[in-house]
């Protein structure tokens, strides 16, 4: 018979009385919950150092006032908090790279306005509108939608004027942050005004992006368990993977996944995914999108974390305040099913709702370059992740300070399979009884102090495709 434990009465009391204490070891046989939290890391102003300490947020107007109106922080913000009001997010600014270019784009007028109209234009997603008058002159227009620019706080561009004679006039604008993140800047016009020419220009010429790896390293020590990056770059890219893999290591003990956005072809995004090629990334892409990829990987991290079932696919949930794309952006099935061979999650348009349509990740190979379907679903990665958690959770609760003897393989053993067992109630493991065999713990034969744990995790798949066959019968 197993002796009684005591932590806080010593046996060796002689004085009479009756002592209690509590034991809460054996208090929790439930699962942990499975809360997200969520980090984005993004160009802000007006910082004096290379990136701000972290920040729990409640809103994207909190970010604003702390990182600038118009940031990618902010803007990111928003959209996260718009698609997960109940999101647990925290952001870390960072300061335009040194070397850093800011993205430049203009519009041009020329003419001066025969009848009433409206101009509308567009930067990003957002469309800015004002009406014309009969007689006013390119240059007074041109005035106008310069000072509508810099009078709307949250809009990515400040603006100035341009004279370029007498008939015409330039608005230029001019990315807030640096860096060839600005060139994502969609810009558009549109008008009705007679006799009047409104021509748009793309932004260009940004250049270097600002670093995420110190800023990364300075939140190391803390636990997020979704990281939304706003770069495309191949340097941030790598930097964001290496410190996901250096953070879910198994003594770091903090598992975590990156999200990337994308809205270039397929074939740039496959180039783009390969060189990531991590269990740990994944990268929405919408192709043909206005909005920027950093709002694109804003919407779909923040989604992401409102599923707090590891194991249930993320198929048509829609991402909320991207703007629908054109029908002809719309992937064909041919270019859809190649990118969930190229580590490219697709976001489509469904009845003008912008939906993922599978979520994976960007592993296809293996270090023999062999494609390697094992961390596909992103479901995969945080099954794992969920499941290392409870069975962690579950010996910590159970023997903080236990003893390791020749019954303690048993007993360990005997909690690890309920935390399976468990899992498998909720769906998110399956066949624990047919792989309970594979189950072992034992004692290593160099460290004394040492248990050695095999665990099988059978994981649930999710359901993506149903093929039937119809026999004909006359």
């Amino acid at each position: 018979m197993d002796s009684i434990e005591f932590d806080l009465i010593p046996g060796s009391l002689r004085h009479p009385g009756v002592y209690t204490e509590y034991n809460t070891k054996n208090a929790v046989s439930t699962l942990p919950t499975n809360e997200q939290e969520v980090l984005i890391i993004a160009p802000a102003l007006g910082l004096t150092h290379e990136f701000s300490e972290p920040t729990r947020v409640y809103s994207d107007v909190q970010v604003a006032e702390l990182l600038g109106y118009g940031s990618w922080a902010h803007l990111m913000s928003r959209i996260a908090i718009l698609n997960n009001p109940l999101i647990r997010l925290s952001v870390v600014g960072l300061a335009d790279n040194s070397a850093g270019i800011a993205a430049k784009g203009s519009v041009q007028l020329a003419g001066t306005a025969t009848g009433q109209g409206v101009i509308a234009l567009s930067i990003g997603s957002t469309e800015y509108k004002i009406a014309v008058s009969k007689g006013e002159t390119a240059e007074a227009i041109a005035n106008r939608l310069s000072a509508l620019i810099n009078g709307t706080r949250d809009v990515p561009v400040s603006a100035e004027i341009e004279q370029t004679s007498d008939s015409q006039s330039a608005v230029k604008f001019t990315a807030k942050c640096k860096g060839e993140i600005g060139n994502e800047i969609a810009i558009a016009v549109r008008h009705s005004v007679p006799d009047l020419t409104v021509t748009a220009t793309a932004f260009s010429d940004g250049a270097e992006n600002a670093d995420l790896t110190a800023a990364l390293a300075s939140v190391a020590g803390s636990h997020y368990h979704i990281i939304i990056s706003p770069f495309t770059d191949d340097k941030n890219a790598k930097a964001l993977r290496d410190h996901l893999n250096a953070v879910s290591s198994p003594v770091e003990k903090k598992p975590a996944i990156g999200v990337l956005g994308w809205r270039g072809t397929m074939s740039g995004g496959s180039t783009f995914t390969e060189k990531i090629n991590d269990g740990r990334v994944t990268v929405g892409w919408y192709k043909g999108a206005i909005d920027s990829c950093a709002l694109i990987a804003a919407g779909f991290g923040a989604v992401i974390a409102g599923e707090e079932d590891p194991a249930r696919p993320l198929n048509t949930l829609e991402i909320n305040g991207l703007a629908e794309t054109d029908p002809t952006q719309k992937p064909l099935f041919s270019e859809a099913n190649q990118a969930l061979y190229h580590g490219l999650t697709p976001i489509t348009v469904v009845n003008h709702r912008v939906q993922i349509m599978r979520a994976i990740t960007t592993y296809t190979k293996n270090a023999t370059n062999t494609d390697d379907p094992s961390l596909l679903d992103l479901t995969t990665i945080r099954t794992l992740d969920y499941t290392r958690k409870a069975i962690e959770q579950r010996i910590s609760l159970r023997f903080p300070r236990a003893k390791l003897s020749s019954r303690t393989p048993a007993k360990v053993k005997s909690e690890i399979l309920d935390v399976l067992l468990r899992l498998e109630e909720q769906e998110i493991l399956e066949n624990v009884a047919v792989h309970k065999g594979k189950l072992l713990v034992q004692r290593n034969g160099v460290d004394v102090n040492r248990l050695d744990c095999a665990i099988p995790a059978d994981v649930v798949n999710g359901l993506h495709v149903v093929a039937n066959r119809i026999d004909l019968i006359l």
